[in-house]
Parts: C-alpha cells; sequence; structure tokens
C-alpha cells in the first residue's frame, strides 16, 4: 500500500544531510554528503539535488510517493518567496533556492530557518509527539528557537517568530551587546558562547576558579567546574538557567505552551542544568500559566532539521 513520503534537507555549512519521513514524522533514512562551499552556488545547489535522488531514486514507487522536500537553511530568508537573503555559512546572497530547486527535483519545495525546522522536527518526531502547542530551544553558539501551537509552526509576517535567543532578558546595567547589535539577549548568557565569555570574564577579574588552568575553554569544561564544586562555575551555570527560565517565563504568557523543549550541545549538562531552569520558571511564571507545563530534553539530536525540513509540508 503506498504512503505519502517526504524529504528534509538540513543545508549545512560543512555537509548536507537528507532524510526521508513517513507521514507520522518517523525517520525512514538519511543520507549524508559534503557541501562544498567553496565551490560556489551552482555546486551546492546541485549537491542537494543529487543527495536527494541518492535517497529516494527517481522513477521508482517512493519517488512518486515524495510530496515534497523541505529544506532548513541557517540565515536570514524570505520564506514565502523561498529566497536566501543572506547565509554566514553559505556562499548565499538574493538566491531563489526554492525555485531553483523545484526546476532541479520536480517537486514541491519549501523553506525554512534551521532552527524552526529543529523545533518542528521534536514537535512533530521526537520530544514534543502529541503535544499541541510546545516551545523549543536550541543551546548552542546561539540560542535557535521555534514556536508551534496547534501543532504548527508559527513563523510571523516576516519570519521572526520564534527567534529566542534575541528576547531582551538581561537588565541594563548587566547587559552587554549581542551580535544582532542589540542589548541584553538570552544568547548572551545562556548559549556556549555566553557561558564561555563569563568564565574568560571571571578569569580575567583574577577570580579563583579552576577554569583559570584550563587552556581552551568550553561550556562543557564550566559545567564539569560547577558539577565539582567551584563557586566560579556554579554561579555562571546559574545565571545561564536563570534568564532561560526567565524567557520561558515570557514566552509562557504569550503562548500558553504545555511543554518546554531543550535541545543543543548545551542541554548535555541534563539535570544539572534543567533543574535550575525549572526552578526559575517556577518563580518567575504565574500559576495558570505553569501548572501542566515541563521542561524536557530534545530526544532527536541532530537528525532534528531533517525531520523538521520534512515536516514543512504537514507541520507549517
Amino acid at each position: 500500500m503506498s504512503q505519502a513520503l517526504y524529504v528534509g534537507v538540513d543545508l549545512g555549512g560543512t555537509a548536507i544531510k537528507v532524510g526521508l519521513c513517513n507521514a507520522d514524522g518517523q525517520l525512514l533514512r538519511i543520507y549524508e554528503g559534503p557541501t562544498q562551499t567553496d565551490r560556489g552556488t551552482e555546486t551546492i545547489l546541485n549537491n542537494i539535488a543529487a543527495y536527494v535522488r541518492e535517497l529516494v531514486p527517481p522513477d521508482t514507487d517512493e519517488w512518486n510517493e515524495v510530496q515534497g522536500v523541505g529544506i532548513g537553511i541557517a540565515g536570514f530568508l524570505d520564506i514565502p518567496n523561498g529566497i536566501i537573503d543572506f547565509s554566514p555559512n553559505l556562499p548565499f546572497r538574493k538566491v531563489p533556492v526554492k525555485e531553483i530547486m523545484q526546476e532541479k527535483l520536480g517537486k514541491a519545495v519549501k523553506i525554512n530557518n534551521d532552527a524552526n525546522v529543529a523545533a518542528l522536527g521534536e514537535a512533530w518526531g521526537g520530544a514534543g509527539r502529541g503535544v499541541a502547542d510546545c516551545v523549543c530551544y536550541t543551546l548552542g553558539t546561539g540560542v535557535g528557537g521555534g514556536i508551534i501551537v496547534g501543532g504548527r509552526l508559527i513563523e510571523g509576517f516576516s519570519g521572526m517568530a520564534g527567534e529566542l535567543g534575541h528576547m531582551a532578558v538581561v537588565p541594563d546595567l548587566e547587559a552587554i551587546q549581542c551580535g544582532c547589535s542589540q542589548m541584553g539577549c538570552l544568547e548572551t548568557v545562556s548559549s556556549a558562547t555566553g557561558i564561555i565569555r563569563m568564565a574568560r570574564d571571571a578569569v580575567e577579574r583574577g577570580d579563583r576558579t579552576s577554569l583559570a588552568y584550563v587552556e581552551e575553554l568550553t561550556a562543557k569544561d564550566v559545567f564539569d567546574a560547577a558539577k565539582n564544586g567551584d563557586e566560579v562555575a556554579q554561579r555562571i551555570v546559574s545565571r545561564a538557567a536563570f534568564y532561560l527560565g526567565k524567557s520561558m517565563a515570557a514566552v509562557a504568557i504569550v503562548v500558553n505552551p504545555q511543554r518546554f523543549i531543550i535541545g543543543g550541545g548545551v542541554s548535555k549538562a541534563g539535570e544539572f542544568l534543567f533543574s535550575q531552569v525549572r526552578e526559575a520558571f517556577v518563580k518567575l511564571t504565574p500559576d495558570r500559566a505553569r501548572n501542566g507545563v515541563d521542561i524536557v530534553a530534545a530526544e532527536l539530536g541532530n537528525n532534528a532539521g531533517v525531520v523538521g525540513a520534512a515536516g514543512l509540508f504537514l507541520r507549517a
């Protein structure tokens, strides 16, 4: 018996990952190949087409069942028109990706922000399965996010909905400038970059901490030191967790999700981080917006992007 199938593409600066999903969000198989950014836009788009065909060979029953190809891309996008305005890791400037890829593949194509599709992947086939309203945070080099309401991804009129890392949550006297040019963004304190910055600042101030003896500081080093009783590291982790919980409190009274999902490299700190985020969230959120709400870890890991991109045809 035939079934509707969907292809998701996670377009990264180093690798392109493509995955095949069914209508239930189940990842059936995956294929990965190099992006080859140094060879230019045309090569990258040709690679996407080649990898999709490798995943699902044309002139097969499976290919005929593919309803569309979704592509997740880091950068500033004109989502309705399928254009990449600018991408920091790719040589794309005002490239009509949707139109070009539809011509190459003969299938409907949609594009969206990489953080949005990762959130959609978790909502559709991961930690948000079965939950109609959830909000996803991706804590990595920056802080990405995605908002799912009524089972659908919220994009906003200009595609900026869900840019959770750029919520101004840090008070003015403590705020620093974010890469987006605004002051006090969540990204400046709760991303891996922000955690490392706070650790380096502490070392430069001469604070007594074991982090002073680590040559190439990572966020994991800070969490490990905090777990081992380093008071400076504990303060840094507590600060990152507090502002993450504070941002969730603000989101909760606007969106009222049933579940917050946290993914990305920083989330690997596990319950040591999550318990402090929950504490801040409970403290700062009105009862009716917090009762029954859970804060959980993402489940799909590096596959969230391909699953979410495939889901653009059902859940966006």
